[in-house]
C-alpha cells in the first residue's frame, strides 16, 4: 500500500478495484472477463459432477480453452461449480455442455438459457385465494417457467422464456385473471439509466438516437419513448457508464437537430403507489361516510329522538315512508358505486372458479339491500303491509369494511419501513474530482450519484455519506457503518481500505475510487436480497393456503344453514315469539343471522398472518446486519438445536500471523523463504497469505529482496492439507502433517517436538518439505474472537449445543475449542468432509446450522439445514447460505436464531388470533348465545369485527419492529 498522499496504483491495487466488495464463496469460482474489441461476452454457471481432484478441473479447463469462443473457464475442484465466459457469436452453451460431457463428466444444474425475469405490481389481491389465483394463472401461461406471488408485498416475480411469451403477454394473463397489474422491472434491470432528451420530436430522431446507442460497445438494450421524450438504456458497467451514454446521445446530433440528455429519476414507485393506495381507500371511506352516516342517523338515531324523528314516519304512498325512501336513495350509491369493487372482485373470483372475501361481502350486502328493496316495493303496493328494511345494514357493513381496509393498508405500509430506510441511505449527489498524472486534484464538480461510473474518483468530506462502494486512495478518516451493519462504532479507513455506499464519513476528507456502482453496490444487493426474501413464502403458510381453498364455500354453506336453522324453527314455532325483536318477523331475524355469518368470517386475516410477519422480520434483520433469505430460512432457523462453527475466520478473527519460523535443514533462510514464497504465491488460503507475508518480511531483513518471484510449476492444491509444486529443480511441499504423510515425507522427532509445543498454544504449524525432507516450519496463530466464548455460552442457555469443525490439527482445534467452551470437535476435516459430518448429525435427528466465513465452507453451508455466512459485509452474494451475517460478529448467530424464534412465535400467535377469531366469531354471529343471553351480532357489527381481525394481525406483526438483540458483548476488540 502506498502512503496517504500516494495517488498512483500498482498492479495489486488495480486488481483490488476489480475484486467485488460482496464477493462470492471462494469455491464457487466466477470470473468476469471484459469484452475484447467489439466482442460481447456472457458467463454461464452450472455444476459438473464427478470432480474428484484438481487435475479433473484443470483438464476440463484446458479442454474448454481449446474451444473457439470460450474466453475463460474456471472450475472449482471442491464441488464442481463452473463459470464459463464465452462469446455468443462464436459458440453456444449447448456446445460447451457437450464438450464437457464428451470428456466423461456429467453436467448438473444446467440453466435453461434465455430465461428472463420480470417483477410485477399486482393490485386487487384481498386474501390468499387471490394470490393463489394469480400464481395459477401465471403458471398456466405458455412460456412461464416459475412464478411467485407475495400477498403482503403485492408483487410477483416471474421467470419466463422470452421466445415464447413477452412481458405484455404476462401482464394480459394477470389482467384476464381479474387483477390490476403494472410492470416494475423486466429483463436485466441490474444496470439501467433513465434519461430525458431535449431536441427530438419525430420518430426519425428516436431512431437516430436508438441506432447510435445500440452501436455503442457496452449498451445492451435501448427503449425510446417519443411521447415523453425519454430514453431508457441498459448497459454493462464494465464497458460504459451513464455519463458516457449521455455524451453519446449528444454526439448523435447533426445539423439543426441538437440532442441534449439529462438524468431522469423516476419517482419511487413503491412509495408512490402505497401513498396512492392509502389515498384511494381513504377517499372511498369518506365517500361512503357521506351516504352511510345519514342512513345510520335516519334509521337508528332520529327514530329514538321524539319528536325530532317523527317526520321520517310520514307516509308518501300506502305504507312507504319518508325515512324508507331516504334510506333507499342514500344506500344505493353505497351499494353500487362505492361497493362496485366488491362486485368486480366477486365476478373475477367466480370466473376463475374460486371465491374470496369479495364474494362474502357481496353476498351479505346484496342480501340486505335487495331484501330491503323487496320490503320497500311491498310497502308501496300495500296499505296494510308492515316490515322492517335493512338498508342501514348494507351501508354500515360496507362502511366498516372500507374503514378496516383503509387502516390495514396504512399498517401494511409500515411493514416495509426498514426496506424503505435502506433504499434512502445513498446520497443524491457526490463530488467528482479529476486528478492529474501526479495525483493532484485539478477539477471538481457535483454530479448525481446515479451518474457515477466505475473508476471515478469521489471526494467525501466529513459529515457526508459515501455514495458508492470503493477503495480509499488518499486521506484518512473514520466511517460509521452502523446503517449497513447495525454495529454502532467507527471504523478507521486508510488508503487501500474498502468503503461501503450509504455509510457516513465522520471526521476526515478522503478520496475514493469507485469500484461498484448502481445495482452492484453492497447496499443495492442487500435491498435486492431483502426484497426477494419478502416475496418468498414460508412453509408454515401452507396451512393458510389449504384453508383458503375451502374457506369461502364453507362459510356460504354455514350462512345458509344458519338461516334455515332460525327460519324453519321460527315458522314451526319451536322457539318463543318474544325472541323476535319488535318490527321484525322470523324470516328477517334468520336473514340477519345468516348475513352476520357471511360477513363476520375473514379469510384475509389468515392470508396476512405469515407474509406480514416475514416482511417485518426480514426488514428488521437487515437493519441489524442479519440478512435472512425468506420465510423458509426463518422457519428452519427456529428449529436449530445444534450449531456447527468453522474455526478460521469464524471462531477466530481470520487474520493469521506467523509467530515463529525455524529451519530443520542446511538450507539458508534466504533460499528457504524464496522457495516458500514461490510455492505459496498462488494460494488464496489466509494461512498461506500469512506465511508468504512473513517469508517476504524475513527475506527483507536478511538481505536485498528480489522483486522477481520464481515461477512454480506443476502447482497443485491439496484440499484441506496444503500445496505442492516445483520451484526451479526442487519439489516443494507446504502444508500440514497430513500432507507430509500423504507424500511419504518422514517427520522427525525434532519436528514433532516443535509441532507439539506450538499446538498446545493453539497455534497451527505449517511444514515445508524440500525434495522429500522437512526443511523448516512456521507457527501461525489466529486469535479467538473476544465474543466467541460468550456466544457459545448464550447458545447453551438457549438449549443449543455447539460443535467445531476444522481442517486444522487435533491439538490446535482442541485448544481453541477449550478456550471458547465447545466440547465436541471434528478436526483434520476437508471441506467435503465438513458436509459429511453435518449429514451425520442430521442422521441422528438434529436440526443443524452451519456457520462459516464462506471460504471453502459452501458444501457444508448447503448440507446444513440452515447455512449462515459470516464476514464483514463480504459474503452477501454467497448463494449457498440461507442467512448472511454482514459483520464478522458471532453475536449475530444468536440474533438470527432468536429473531427466527420470535418471528415464528408471532406467526403462530397470528394464526391463533385469525383462526380463533373465525372459530369464535362465526358461532356468535350465528346466534348461539342469543337464546341464553339475548346477545346477537348485527351484520354491520359483524362487518366491523371482520375488518378489525385483519388489522389486528397486521398490527401484531408490526410489534416485531420493536425487536432488540438478546446479546451484546461489550468492549469488543475492533
Amino acid at each position: 500500500m502506498g502512503s496517504g498522499g500516494e495517488m498512483k496504483m500498482n498492479g495489486k491495487e488495480e486488481d483490488a478495484l476489480k475484486a467485488p466488495l460482496l464477493k462470492p464463496s471462494e469455491n464457487v469460482a466466477i470470473t468476469v472477463v471484459p469484452a475484447k474489441g467489439d466482442k460481447k461476452v456472457r458467463t454461464v454457471k452450472f455444476k459438473i459432477g464427478e470432480i474428484k481432484c484438481t487435475s479433473c478441473s484443470t483438464s476440463i479447463e484446458s479442454m474448454l480453452g481449446e474451444v473457439n469462443g470460450v474466453e475463460s473457464a474456471v472450475i472449482s475442484p471442491l464441488d464442481g461449480r463452473a463459470a464459463i465466459t464465452y462469446v455468443p457469436e462464436l459458440v453456444d452453451v449447448n456446445k460447451i455442455k457437450e464438450t464437457i460431457e464428451d470428456a466423461g463428466f456429467p453436467v448438473e444444474e444446467f440453466p435453461e438459457h434465455d430465461i428472463e425475469v420480470c417483477r410485477l405490481r399486482i393490485k386487487g389481491m384481498m386474501c390468499t385465494s387471490c394470490s393463489e389465483s394469480v400464481e395459477r394463472a401465471l403458471l398456466s401461461a405458455v412460456g412461464v417457467k416459475k412464478a411467485v406471488v407475495g400477498l403482503a408485498l403485492e408483487e410477483a416475480k416471474v421467470h419466463f422464456d422470452p421466445n415464447r411469451i413477452d412481458t405484455d403477454g404476462i401482464l394480459k394473463v394477470v389482467e384476464d385473471a381479474g387483477f390490476g397489474v403494472e410492470l416494475i422491472s423486466s429483463g436485466n434491470d441490474m444496470n439501467k439509466v433513465h434519461l430525458k432528451v431535449e431536441g427530438f420530436n419525430f420518430a426519425e430522431d428516436g431512431n437516430m438516437i436508438q441506432s447510435c446507442l445500440e452501436s455503442t460497445l457496452g449498451v445492451n438494450h435501448v427503449e425510446v419513448d417519443l411521447a415523453e421524450h425519454k430514453v431508457t438504456v441498459s448497459y454493462d458497467p464494465d464497458l460504459i457508464g451513464p455519463r458516457s451514454i449521455i455524451q453519446r446521445i449528444g454526439d448523435a446530433s447533426s445539423g439543426s437537430n441538437i440532442y441534449q440528455a439529462e438524468l431522469y429519476v423516476p419517482p419511487r414507485r413503491r412509495e408512490t403507489e402505497q401513498l396512492q393506495e392509502v389515498q384511494m381507500h381513504r377517499d372511498q371511506f369518506f365517500l361512503c361516510c357521506l351516504f352511510s352516516v345519514p342512513v345510520l342517523v335516519f334509521s337508528m338515531v332520529l327514530p329514538m329522538l321524539h319528536p325530532y324523528g317523527n317526520w321520517l314516519e310520514y307516509r308518501i304512498h300506502n305504507m312507504l315512508t319518508v325515512g324508507m325512501l331516504l334510506r333507499l336513495i342514500l344506500c344505493t350509491p353505497v351499494q353500487f358505486i362505492v361497493g362496485r369493487r366488491f362486485y368486480v372482485g366477486s365476478y373475477h373470483a367466480l370466473r376463475r372458479k374460486s371465491a374470496n372475501m369479495d364474494v362474502l361481502v357481496a353476498l351479505g350486502t346484496n342480501a340486505a339491500y335487495f331484501y330491503s328493496v323487496y320490503i320497500l316495493i311491498k310497502a308501496i303496493t300495500s296499505d296494510t303491509f308492515e316490515g322492517q328494511d335493512f338498508f342501514e345494514t348494507s351501508a354500515m357493513l360496507i362502511l366498516f369494511i372500507l374503514l378496516g381496509k383503509y387502516l390495514e393498508v396504512v399498517a401494511k405500509g409500515k411493514t416495509s419501513d426498514a426496506l424503505a430506510k435502506l433504499t434512502e441511505l445513498a446520497p443524491d449527489t457526490a463530488h467528482l474530482v479529476t486528478l492529474d498524472n501526479d495525483g493532484n486534484v485539478v477539477a471538481e464538480m457535483d454530479i448525481s450519484t446515479e451518474l457515477i461510473q466505475r473508476n471515478d474518483v469521489i471526494k467525501i468530506v466529513p459529515g457526508e455519506k459515501v455514495p458508492v462502494d470503493g477503495i480509499v486512495i488518499d486521506g484518512k478518516s473514520h466511517v460509521n457503518e452502523s446503517m449497513i451493519t447495525g454495529e454502532a462504532r467507527l471504523i478507521a479507513k486508510r488508503p487501500g481500505d474498502k468503503v461501503i455506499g450509504g455509510t457516513m464519513n465522520e471526521n476526515g476528507c478522503i478520496l475514493v475510487r469507485a469500484t461498484h456502482v448502481g445495482s452492484e453496490t453492497a447496499l443495492s444487493q442487500i435491498v435486492q436480497l431483502v426484497e426477494a426474501a419478502q416475496l418468498s413464502r414460508a412453509p408454515v403458510q401452507k396451512l393458510a393456503d389449504r384453508i383458503s381453498k375451502i374457506f369461502v364455500p364453507t362459510v356460504v354453506i354455514a350462512a345458509f344453514i344458519t338461516w334455515l336453522g332460525w327460519f324453519i324453527p321460527g315458522e314451526a314455532g319451536l322457539y318463543p315469539k318474544h325472541w323476535i325483536p319488535k318490527a321484525m318477523d322470523g324470516f328477517e331475524l334468520a336473514l340477519q343471522f345468516g348475513i352476520s355469518v357471511l360477513v363476520v368470517a375473514c379469510p384475509c386475516a389468515l392470508g396476512l398472518a405469515t407474509p406480514t410477519a416475514v416482511m417485518v422480520a426480514t426488514g428488521k434483520g437487515a437493519s441489524q446486519g442479519v440478512l435472512i433469505k425468506g420465510g423458509n430460512a426463518l422457519e428452519k432457523a427456529h428449529k436449530v438445536r445444534t450449531v456447527v462453527f468453522d474455526k478460521t475466520g469464524t471462531l477466530t478473527i481470520g487474520k493469521p500471523e506467523v509467530v515463529s519460523a525455524v529451519l530443520f535443514s542446511s538450507f539458508s533462510m534466504e533460499e528457504f523463504c524464496d522457495m516458500v514464497t514461490a510455492a505459496e504465491a498462488n494460494s488464496e488460503h489466509p494461512i498461506a497469505k500469512a506465511v508468504v507475508k512473513h517469508a517476504k518480511r524475513l527475506r527483507q531483513k536478511i538481505g536485498p529482496n528480489s522483486e522477481y518471484i520464481t515461477e512454480v510449476k506443476d502447482f497443485e492444491v491439496h484440499t484441506g492439507a496444503g500445496v505442492s509444486g516445483k520451484v526451479g529443480d526442487r519439489n516443494v511441499l507446504v502444508g500440514n502433517r497430513r500432507l507430509m504423510q500423504a507424500c511419504n515425507v518422514s517427520v522427525g522427532s525434532e519436528v514433532e517436538n516443535y509441532i507439539r509445543e506450538h499446538e498446545q498454544l493453539a497455534r497451527t504449524c505449517v511444514l515445508v518439505a524440500i525434495d522429500g525432507w522437512v526443511a523448516g516450519a512456521f507457527a501461525v496463530t489466529d486469535p479467538v474472537k473476544p465474543e466467541a466464548a460468550c456466544v457459545v455460552s448464550f447458545l447453551r442457555s438457549m438449549g443449543i449445543s455447539s460443535i467445531m469443525v476444522t481442517g486444522d490439527n487435533w491439538a490446535t482445534a482442541s485448544a481453541i475449542a477449550k478456550e471458547v467452551g465447545i466440547e465436541k470437535v471434528f478436526a483434520e476435516t476437508d471441506p467435503l468432509g465438513k458436509a459429511d459430518r453435518i449429514k451425520d448429525l442430521q442422521g441422528k435427528g438434529m436440526t443443524v446450522a452451519m456457520v462459516g466465513d464462506g471460504i471453502n465452507d459452501s458444501p457444508a453451508l448447503v448440507a446444513a439445514d440452515v447455512g449462515m455466512a459470516i464476514g464483514a459485509g463480504t459474503d452477501v452474494a454467497i448463494e449457498a447460505a440461507d442467512i448472511v451475517l454482514i459483520k464478522s460478529n458471532l453475536e449475530d448467530v444468536v440474533t438470527a436464531i432468536d429473531l427466527s424464534r420470535k418471528t415464528m412465535s408471532r406467526i403462530r400467535l397470528n394464526y391463533i388470533w385469525a383462526l380463533g377469531y373465525n372459530i369464535l366469531g362465526m358461532p356468535i354471529a350465528a346466534g348461539i348465545l342469543y337464546p341464553f343471553t339475548g346477545i346477537r351480532l348485527p351484520p354491520w357489527l359483524a362487518g366491523a369485527c371482520m375488518a378489525a381481525s385483519s388489522l389486528s394481525v397486521v398490527c401484531s406483526s408490526l410489534l416485531l419492529q420493536s425487536y432488540k438483540k438478546p446479546l451484546r458483548v461489550r468492549n469488543r476488540v475492533s
